[in-house]
């Protein structure tokens, strides 16, 4: 049977959560492979993996548990080894690199921030900011919506604002929270959001970067702000 990884963390972690239940119908109990100075959080495998709530949020329980305790490096839903044996392969590998980053991301959280306009107040707000939109933008309305050439035209001028306003705002989200954390990584990328961008943020600090997102609302109503956290540092593990 495959071996399931949910993180990794030093031997002698206080706190790691053998005999719960992880992931699979019924829950496989969790237990450790220890390799050197490391130990590797893990269960047996379900034979069909699939990223259903039930077992996304026991993945994330481990984790918690285990987190309450000391640093954990994270494993990303979904990581298989053939074995124990592989597991113990892999610590033994990179057991430098693993130790460095346990320290780094000792005491430190995840958060992720999507940005998003608000599609009709920004389009207010690019006519308030251009006054050559607003005059083609009136033209038309007194002519009944004008001609469909006056319609592209305004159309195409109006989409450029706001493309360009997409970037000024990435900016804008990047540069008000960075200060705020002590790394920063782009999130995988989507349509949809101007901004995806995860954050390692120090565990005492929290309040004030959640406090730095809403002073960021509340400069920029036309923005939606989504934030999630804290979560492990997925994005941070090197």
């Amino acid at each position: 049977m495959t071996t399931y990884v949910y993180g990794i963390a030093r031997r002698g972690h206080g706190r790691l959560p053998e005999q719960m239940g992880g992931i699979g119908d019924p829950p496989r109990p969790v237990r450790t492979v220890e390799q050197g100075e490391l130990v590797a959080l893990v269960s047996d495998a379900p034979e069909e993996l699939k990223p259903k709530r039930r077992d996304l949020l026991a993945h994330q329980n481990v984790l918690a548990e285990a987190g309450a305790g000391g640093p954990v490096l994270p494993m990303r839903f979904g990581g298989v080894s053939t074995d124990d044996e592989a597991v113990r392969a892999v610590l033994a590998e990179h057991e430098e690199r693993y130790l460095e980053r346990l320290q780094a991301l000792d005491g430190k959280v995840e958060y992720n921030v999507k940005a998003t306009h608000d599609e009709e107040a920004v389009l207010h707000q690019v006519l308030a900011d251009n006054a050559e939109l607003r005059a083609l933008s009136e033209a038309n309305r007194k002519s009944g919506g004008g001609t469909y050439e006056d319609k592209l035209r305004l159309g195409e001028r109006i989409a450029a604002a706001v493309q360009q306003r997409e970037r000024t705002d990435a900016a804008l989200v990047e540069q008000a929270l960075r200060d705020a954390a002590e790394e920063q990584c782009p999130g995988p990328q989507s349509t949809g959001w101007l901004a995806n961008i995860s954050f390692l943020v120090p565990r005492e600090s929290a309040d004030e970067f959640i406090a730095t997102v809403d002073r960021v609302r509340a400069q920029a109503p036309h923005l939606v702000v989504q934030v999630h956290g804290p979560l492990p540092p997925y994005s941070f593990t090197g």
